[in-house]
């Protein structure tokens, strides 16, 4: 296994954000910006050692931002974030690593995934770094007017952990002195090294104004939710007709289903079953049976105003599971065309919606043939107030 560590650079002093304390060091939920991105390294199973590069000036900060996270002792910085980047190298000359990631302390939302395939990325090519092609026009200005429309086509934004085998990266470092270089991956190519592109992501972005940190506030409280689930259950009568209307489709039968609208009554379970998951009531007090304007209505109005209601509270629907109890007409044949249906009525992707059918094996009402009843749960995720 290769030993593999990572450099946390945290010795900036840039005021952006207004006050005297550096972003790094900068509430963040319940602990610092900092604390969040060491520990997204820490809780990484390929991470062997974690040091942290900061400013002199920072130890205090430091040593209350990190706690009792096990970490290597600090290191101070240069003047420079590449003189930085090489205090960090230096530090881990006695660990001898094979491959070392460097990042930016103000990206605390780099995921387990993008560290994996950073890694992944430099044990093949030696250097690596994420990166986000560019979909904004480029314009080259001077003075604030408009000079030329750069060309985006091979345009990337890089972002970081970038990845290195830490003989190469020490080495360009030492060749690199004295060059202004404005991040690691531009030292390695200054010495022939050029970086593998692997995809990054959006939400890996660096704080570097109270903007960003609003951002960063906001998924935070963002990534905090609960679930919720619903039940639903509904029971509709045969009465003389040729088709039945259930799960948004017609199916040819010897009855029709009985009831004030369209008498659907597996979408009346789905209805009810999100109803009760943001515990608003039920199909009943939405659309009552002694409102003629309901009389002989779609049953794909009913459900589609449920899901209104979901994600009107910023709700997202999981999953559906519907389960319709009859002895005919059989379901098996329609329940693809059933799935599709009702996922689309909802606005959700097919395999978030299960439909089964059982019989009561002649028992009751279903099992004389008198009805068809249908039960159904609905999970939504709901963002914790």
């Amino acid at each position: 296994m290769m030993k593999v560590a990572a450099v946390i650079v945290a010795a900036g002093r840039g005021h952006r954000m207004g006050g005297e304390t550096p972003k790094q060091y900068l509430a963040l939920g319940d602990t610092t910006v900092l604390h969040h991105t060491v520990t997204r390294f820490l809780n990484h199973p390929e991470i062997n050692r974690v040091i942290v590069v900061i400013h002199p000036e920072d130890l205090m900060l430091y040593t209350n931002a990190v706690g009792v996270l096990e970490l290597m002792p600090p290191v101070y910085g240069g003047v420079t974030r590449q003189q930085s980047v090489l205090c960090g190298l230096e530090a881990l000359v006695s660990e001898a690593p094979d491959i070392v990631l460097i990042h930016d302390a103000a990206r605390p939302f780099v995921s387990a995934d993008v560290i994996s395939d950073v890694i992944a990325a430099t044990r093949k090519f030696d250097v690596a770094i994420p990166a986000l092609p560019v979909v904004d026009t480029i314009k080259k200005a001077e003075k604030a007017i408009v000079q030329e429309t750069v060309d985006r086509t091979n345009l990337w934004r890089a972002q970081t952990p970038q990845g290195f085998k830490f003989s190469i990266i020490l080495e360009s470092h030492y060749e690199a002195r004295g060059q202004e270089l404005t991040d690691d991956a531009a030292v390695c190519d200054f010495s022939g090294h050029p970086a593998k592109i692997i995809a990054g992501e959006e939400r890996n972005f660096k704080i570097t104004s109270r903007e960003d940190l609003e951002k960063a506030e906001i998924m935070m409280g963002a990534g905090t939710n609960i679930v919720r689930t619903g039940q639903g259950f509904d029971v509709h009568a045969f009465e003389e007709g040729d088709a039945v209307t259930l799960g948004g489709i017609k199916i040819p039968h010897t009855h029709k289903l009985k009831g004030h609208s369209d008498a659907d009554v597996a979408l009346h379970a789905l209805t009810d079953a999100l109803l009760g998951a943001i515990a608003a009531g039920d199909i009943g007090d939405h659309f009552p049976p002694s409102d003629n304007k309901w009389k002989g209505a779609s049953s794909d109005i009913f459900l589609k105003e449920a899901v209104r209601l979901v994600r009107e509270r910023d709700g997202k629907i999981t999953s559906l599971d519907l389960t319709i109890i009859c002895e005919a007409p059989k379901i098996g044949p329609h329940r693809q065309a059933m799935r599709q249906a009702v996922a689309e009525i909802c606005g959700l992707e097919i395999d978030t919606v299960s439909i089964k059918a059982t019989t009561t094996e002649k028992l009751g009402f279903t099992g004389r043939n008198e009805g068809i009843a249908a039960q159904a749960i609905a999970t939504v995720m709901m963002p914790e107030k």
